[in-house]
């Protein structure tokens, strides 16, 4: 019963090694447009995303570049000795989450005051290696 919990130990092990994982707080960019570009690279091949981010003229697509790179830099500390183009990785999930707000006053007609809120985000984004069926 023992040997049985020490092989799932290190089946675990080994996944947890194939997935890593980086993630991105308080970035001043609102998380709806953040989330378009999210929603635009969720399950893409990693190569294809690093494309698809560097060359698309949204703000939020610099940053998620940049968080795709250091995940990947993550996953290369993890599995030394591994090449990325073998490895077959791809983006398993990603994730946007609001963060705090600045509340701003903007002055308004007749003695009044508008709120303004400028949003924030937090993103997390995981990577996964995908096993290749052999026909």
């Amino acid at each position: 019963m023992g040997s049985r919990k020490k092989i799932k130990a290190d089946q675990l092990k080994e996944d947890r090694k194939s997935v890593s994982f980086a993630t991105l707080r308080n970035c001043p960019t609102s998380p709806r447009k953040m989330r378009l570009m999210a929603d635009l690279i969720r399950g893409m091949k990693v190569e294809q995303a690093l494309h698809v981010l560097k060359h698309s003229p949204q703000d939020a697509s610099i940053r998620l570049h940049k968080l795709l790179l250091s995940t990947l830099a993550n996953w290369q500390a993890k599995n030394e000795g591994v090449r990325m183009e073998s490895a077959n990785l791809y983006i398993s999930e990603i994730g946007v989450d609001g963060a705090r707000s600045l509340k701003r006053i903007r002055t308004a007609p007749q003695g009044r005051a508008h709120r303004i809120r400028k949003r924030s985000n937090h993103v997390t984004l995981r990577i996964d290696h995908r096993e290749i069926a052999e026909q």
